[in-house]
């Protein structure tokens, strides 16, 4: 079963509450399924720990949990740590790039050609951070099959 995982932000874990109900940009404010909002197959618990772990220097048993916010037979949404995006907006491009390396190197990835795409990913983050920081926003992930 493939699973689609579309992040957001919200003003609030109600306001978020509601995104999947309405899906509809127009009724919500700032970046809530918005122009700004971004698609990924990856998790939203790999995206945490490579921000947190690669960036942060944090191991991995400290990565805190997701929040739940809704469950629903047909989807999700959860709560990212507020700590996953905050520090990618102060890291430079040789942080970026050490992190992208160390990432493409985990056994399940793929090796160094997997880094590029990691470094990517990265900066989409990084530009999805700076967003979510001007909204006022904190991240959150609608998860569904």
């Amino acid at each position: 079963m493939r699973v689609t995982y579309k992040y957001f932000g919200a003003p609030d874990g109600a306001t978020a509450a509601r995104v999947p109900i309405s899906m509809r940009p127009e009724e919500l404010g700032g970046d809530e399924l918005g122009m700004g909002g971004m698609f990924s197959k990856i998790k939203p618990e790999t995206i945490a720990a490579m921000v947190l772990t690669g960036i942060q220097g944090l191991p991995l048993h400290k990565v805190p949990p997701l929040e739940l916010v809704v469950l629903h037979p047909d989807y999700a949404v959860v709560k990212l740590p507020t700590t996953v995006v905050d520090p990618l907006r102060a890291i430079g491009e040789e942080s970026v790039g050490a992190a992208a390396f160390i990432w493409s190197t985990v056994p399940d990835r793929g090796g160094p050609r997997d880094a590029f795409d990691v470094y990517q990913l990265l900066h989409e983050w990084q530009d999805f951070s700076v967003r979510l920081h001007e909204a006022g926003h904190q991240p959150y992930c609608l998860v569904w099959p």
